[in-house]
């Protein structure tokens, strides 16, 4: 242990310059190795080294108080930036809009399948996740400013079908984090809420002839450690940096729920007030079926856990959440990719086997932009620059996906009164345009799939048909032409048998949902 026990300082200095990195942890700060990562950012800071990094993560990475990636954020420390998720390390956003990095923006799924590919010494990962997207080489090809100009995604045919293939890359450095390491670098993470790529990260830079640098809570004997309890064994581990203070999330010190240690009585999750939140999520929560697989995605979608279980029919289908994450009540906010309760926590690389083959029965995600022909933007609108993570995985390969969101935002002030909806102020942009600035879904690709496709507003539900969309339900108190298709940037089609929303989702009661679920 005495060989590979190192401080973070120590641990970083093995870091050499242009080296390629690969960091396992989600936004939020969950499983963030934060000391290591914040000493190789003092390095840098203190000896100009090391430089032009190429920093690779599959999720979103950051707290948006400088961490995550933005330890990266410094002229010369950074050439290159390969990720699923972006919004949470804004200092690295601006780079990457001001063209002073490269940066690449691919599926989460697709990196994570990446190490492991590379572990595996693959050349690489082939899948149709990304077709018809700006991840597609006949769109963007995943880049994300003018200055990124070699490709990383390439378009081949394979036994007749399009297919993307996403080459890999060595590995010099992973930097993961667990929860206790024995003398020999065994670890184990029994304090932390998702396993993620650790192990896939690990296995890639050894294979690759790089540097695993672990960060952990605390040390134990060796011959300690319930070796089925070994997540990283020690063998590939070459540094390991003790960090007393190491927290479950950046917002989370410690829940022994989202540890496994404990289960929550369902009924302590808080029900949502009655607002325009609740009424998307219940009229969501209306695509539930009993025994149905499904995924809750970040945003305003995560409200159909907090439905689910206030109707107390949480038991009788199963969430799983991206981050690995099988059965139990998600988190939301800066915990997202947590989940209490969980019968079970997966490394996200088979995670992603499941959903892209499509073992997801429905999957609830969240929209920014929405266009005539049903394609959904939510990774670049307004100048900033968010990513995917999931989101194409998920949305390409659910048996049904449900957008969820609200028609307008910008000062919107929508509010549920008297059993329907009351638009006090309208809001300045229309989330509905004539044609998205990105696109994250395509609905040309959802129809060749046969996919269903809802878009749940507040005032309205719309469908994706042949033609593009179409409505096919409204709110009450709402005025189809003047509250709905005026505030929208093209005219939909309108179903010739166009209902009202259920009554129940603008009354504050239950839905009844336990009695009906059977």
């Amino acid at each position: 242990m005495a060989a590979k026990l190192m401080s973070a300082e120590e641990a970083v200095a093995l870091v050499r310059d242009g080296a390629s990195i690969i960091v396992s942890c989600s936004g939020g700060g969950v499983n963030e190795p934060t000391k290591i990562l914040a000493a190789l950012e003092q390095r840098f800071l203190t000896t100009g080294q090391p430089t032009n990094l190429t920093v690779c993560h599959p999720c979103g990475l950051g707290d948006h108080k400088g961490g995550g990636t933005d330890r990266f954020a410094h002229p010369g420390m950074t050439k290159r930036v390969i990720a699923g998720h972006w919004s949470w390390s804004p200092n690295i956003c601006r780079m990457v809009m001001e063209n002073e990095v490269e940066a690449y923006c691919l599926p989460q799924g697709v990196i994570s399948h990446l190490f492991r590919a590379i572990a595996g010494g693959h050349p690489g990962v082939i899948t149709h996740v990304g077709l018809q997207t700006f991840v597609d080489p006949r769109l963007e090809g995943g880049k994300c400013n003018a200055r990124t100009a070699e490709d990383l995604v390439h378009l081949i045919e394979l036994a007749g079908q399009e297919q993307l293939f996403y080459p890999a890359f060595p590995v010099d450095v992973a930097v993961i984090r667990g929860t206790t390491a024995d003398e020999h670098g065994n670890v184990t993470m029994e304090h932390e809420g998702v396993k993620l790529e650790a192990l896939a990260a690990a296995q890639a830079a050894h294979n690759s002839g790089g540097l695993v640098l672990v960060q952990v809570k605390r040390l134990a004997q060796a011959g300690s450690l319930d070796p089925r309890q070994v997540q990283i064994p020690g063998i590939l581990v070459d540094a390991i940096v003790v960090d007393e203070a190491q927290t479950m999330s950046a917002f989370t010190g410690h829940n022994p729920a989202y540890a496994g240690e404990i289960r929550l009585p369902v009924g302590s999750v808080p029900p949502m007030p009655l607002d325009v939140r609740k009424v998307i999520a219940r009229r969501a929560a209306l695509e539930l079926r009993p025994g149905a697989i499904c995924n809750i995605g970040f945003g305003i979608s995560d409200g159909v856990a907090a439905v689910a279980a206030e109707e107390g029919i949480f038991d009788r289908f199963t969430l799983t959440i991206e981050q690995g994450a099988v059965g139990g009540i998600p988190a939301g906010g800066g915990d997202f990719g947590l989940a209490a309760n969980a019968e079970a926590i997966m490394d996200a690389p088979y995670q992603f086997d499941f959903y892209d083959g499509g073992g997801v029965d429905t999957t609830f995600l969240s929209f920014a932009q929405v266009d005539t022909l049903g394609n959904v933007n939510v990774s670049r609108f307004a100048g900033r620059l968010i990513g995917p993570g999931g989101f194409i995985n998920l949305s390409q390969n659910a048996k049904q996906v449900v957008f969820c969101g609200t028609l307008t935002a910008g000062g919107v002030d929508v509010r549920v009164q008297d059993g329907q909806i009351a638009i006090a102020k309208e809001g300045k942009i229309s989330k509905f345009v004539p044609q998205v600035e990105q696109i994250t879904y395509s609905g040309a690709y959802a129809r060749q799939r046969g996919q269903r496709a809802l878009y749940i507003t507040e005032r309205a539900v719309l469908r994706l048909g042949e033609a593009g969309l179409e409505i096919i339900e409204i709110a009450p108190g709402v005025a189809l032409e003047k509250d709905v298709i005026g505030q929208m940037g093209f005219r939909p089609a309108v179903a010739p048998e166009l209902k009202t929303m259920d009554p129940r989702l603008f009354r504050d009661a239950l839905l009844g949902l336990a009695a009906s679920f059977k």
